[in-house]
């Protein structure tokens, strides 16, 4: 019976720890190919007071592409194409175009789509389960970096939530719904190639 109890205890202990954020993040890193998801965004300022909402789809291919397709309140794309990340307004018909490397640093986004270790680029904190989600908080490594914190939530392995906080007081979150995982992307969909006579401007 002590033996029993005993191995009741440990099975109960794995399974626990096997559920943490910090586990199902690096499940979701290791094992996430490409991903599709829909996607809400809202800003709320110093305030905490609701300064914008968005939404759109999202999606990723690992390593080194991303593609935020914004569908309200007014069309925007932003793409990783593996070198550069350019923002596309087609309202104001204009883009911006920066290298890839130094625009990520420090941000959720270099953390999703490189292969490096999170270790090596924040301080991971696994702040246990809330609303049904394993949480986990990243510190930032990089003293430069925009971003004070960033929470991850996930649920069954998948990326549900994500909050940023920046050096400015403002807080990004963003919802994730209709998740497909290790689907397959046309060869040139994180690709981007601006139409002749666009205004593009480049900060680098």
């Amino acid at each position: 019976m002590k033996r029993f109890i005993a191995a009741m205890l440990l099975l109960l202990t794995c399974s626990a720890h096997a559920g943490t954020g910090v586990d199902q993040m690096n499940t979701f890193l290791q094992e996430v190919r490409t991903l599709k998801a829909a996607f809400e965004q809202s800003v709320l300022d110093q305030d905490h007071e609701s300064a914008a909402r968005s939404q759109g789809m999202f999606y990723l291919k690992r390593p080194g592409y991303f593609r935020w397709d914004y569908s309200e309140p007014e069309d925007q794309m932003i793409v990783a194409d593996g070198r550069q990340i350019w923002h596309l307004d087609p309202e104001l018909e204009q883009a911006s175009v920066q290298n890839q490397e130094t625009a990520l640093k420090g941000t959720p986004a270099m953390l999703l789509i490189t292969g490096d270790p999170v270790e090596n680029h924040f301080e991971v904190i696994d702040i246990g389960n809330r609303q049904g989600m394993g949480w986990v908080e990243l510190i930032p490594r990089d003293q430069e970096s925009q971003f004070t914190r960033i929470l991850l939530a996930f649920t069954n392995n998948e990326l549900r939530r994500m909050e940023m906080a920046d050096k400015f007081g403002q807080i990004t979150r963003f919802q994730f719904f209709d998740i497909e995982c290790n689907i397959e992307f046309e060869s040139n969909f994180f690709r981007y190639v601006p139409p002749e006579g666009l205004d593009i401007f480049r900060p680098d």
